[in-house]
């Protein structure tokens, strides 16, 4: 049996290692299944898009979103970061606020285009409830501010299952159903089981199938420069 068990072993690595080398032939981020039609110009000649991301907390840009930014850089598109607070739940608020500057400083975000807020009634905290209607005020000031037309965020779930990345969530949803005007687009990164988490490159495959058969808009974003990620998460020494 030791036998059948070390080629299972090589067969594992094997598949992790085509896997990487699937996603680093990509020569530049790229977008599964291909589409123009996915963050096309909304109106005119204008070429690129004001995207507003939104984050419960400094890390979630570089933890969880650093694809999506890469890839949106490469497309052109104007990137802005709304922090809804400094992460404060260990007292390390100010410092982890710094460390989003710095991170957005190797993701090439001008730091204009950040904010960090650190409002009474959004503190850090698996055990803190966030208004709905508060977040997608503010939101909306921020959408008004920079001339937003497109909102990145997290989804129902909020990845890692943290309340606050949940309540964003619902936040947004709040601010899409009180803005009339329907001239704001919205996406979520979607949240995955935590096999596909686990597994690094080998979810390549089954991520670009779901994106290509499924009957909704869901498209997979493939880093092809995973050191950039790492450069930015390593920002967050705390």
């Amino acid at each position: 049996m030791a036998w059948l068990f070390a080629l299972s072993v090589a067969g594992a690595v094997l598949l992790w290692a085509i896997s990487l080398g699937r996603i680093l032939s990509f020569t530049s981020p790229s977008c599964l299944p291909p589409s123009p039609g996915f963050l096309a110009p909304l109106r005119g000649d204008r070429r690129s898009r004001n995207v507003l991301l939104v984050v419960a907390h400094p890390d979630d840009e570089s933890m969880f979103f650093a694809p999506t930014i890469l890839f949106l850089k490469s497309k052109g598109h104007n990137i802005h970061i709304l922090c809804m607070s400094q992460g404060n739940a260990d007292g390390l608020g100010i410092t982890r606020k710094e460390e989003l500057y710095h991170a957005c400083d190797t993701l090439k975000i001008p730091r204009e285009q950040v904010e960090v807020l650190d409002h009474p009634k959004l503190q850090d905290g698996f055990h803190e409830k966030w208004d709905h209607g508060l977040l997608a005020e503010l939101t909306m000031e921020h959408v008004q501010l920079w001339a937003i037309d497109t909102i990145m965020t997290f989804d129902s779930y909020g990845v890692s299952g943290h309340p606050n990345h949940q309540d964003v969530h619902h936040g947004i949803r709040k601010l899409l159903q009180l803005n009339g005007q329907g001239n704001i687009e919205a996406w979520q990164l979607a949240s995955l089981n935590i096999l596909r988490k686990y597994i690094g490159p080998v979810d390549i495959w089954l991520s670009s199938l779901i994106s290509s058969s499924s009957k909704q808009a869901i498209y997979t974003l493939v880093n092809n420069s995973p050191s950039k990620s790492y450069e930015a998460m390593a920002a967050h020494r705390s």
